[in-house]
């Protein structure tokens, strides 16, 4: 994604950007909501402008990594709210990878569609579906990797007995640090790559 211009950064990979990660955190906020704790919806979370998930330094790195990495503010959810906070919040995580997941499907699916079975001659739209599928794949995949604060962090959580907690609380602490290595590395390309790769040929029939 080196080769990304300005124009196709500001006209495609920006707009894909907001929507894919406002849909992301609206689902975090839904689902919470679902589950019996409105502190996101009465946070003005619960909604698709995306202006309340921005978040300033998500935003800044989106530019200075050249639209390709970013993220949005966290939804917040308070576990008291939640019958059982284990399972609930396993699902709440999940919630916004599994929308990456359904974005990059539909993206996928008009590029098929519009580009490979109908003939449409317009290089912006082919970039534009293909840009869908990798972002979304990209925040999908990222977001999954059991490391705080991302969201497979809580979903590991739900899979570790309580007598670990202490442990975990210690593994956390020291996640934000671990996670800013394999990014600064590129390590993290490493491991999401062949996860990616695969996928995206496959969602845009190649």
């Amino acid at each position: 994604m080196s080769d990304i211009s300005l124009v196709e950064g500001i006209t495609i990979y920006v707009p894909i950007f907001l929507l894919s990660i406002t849909i992301h955190e609206f689902f975090h906020a839904w689902s919470a909501n679902k589950f019996g704790d409105p502190t996101a919806k009465n946070l003005g979370r619960l909604t698709l402008m995306p202006h309340a998930h921005l978040d300033l330094l998500g935003t800044a790195v989106f530019f200075l990594s050249h639209f390709t990495f970013g993220w949005a503010k966290p939804v917040p959810v308070n576990p008291f709210n939640l019958k059982n906070p284990a399972r609930d919040d396993f699902w709440i995580s999940f919630a916004g990878p599994l929308s990456n997941f359904g974005q990059a499907i539909i993206f996928g699916f008009l590029f098929q569609v519009l580009i490979l079975n109908y003939g449409l001659q317009s290089s912006y739209f082919q970039t534009f579906f293909q840009a869908g599928v990798l972002i979304n794949l990209v925040l999908a995949f990222f977001n999954l990797i059991p490391l705080f604060p991302l969201d497979g962090s809580h979903m590991l959580r739900y899979f570790i007995p309580d007598k670990y907690d202490a442990q975990m609380e210690q593994f956390e602490r020291y996640s934000p640090f671990l996670l800013l290595f394999l990014f600064f590395t590129g390590i993290h390309s490493y491991i999401l790559g062949p996860l990616i790769g695969p996928m995206y040929r496959i969602l845009l029939g190649y």
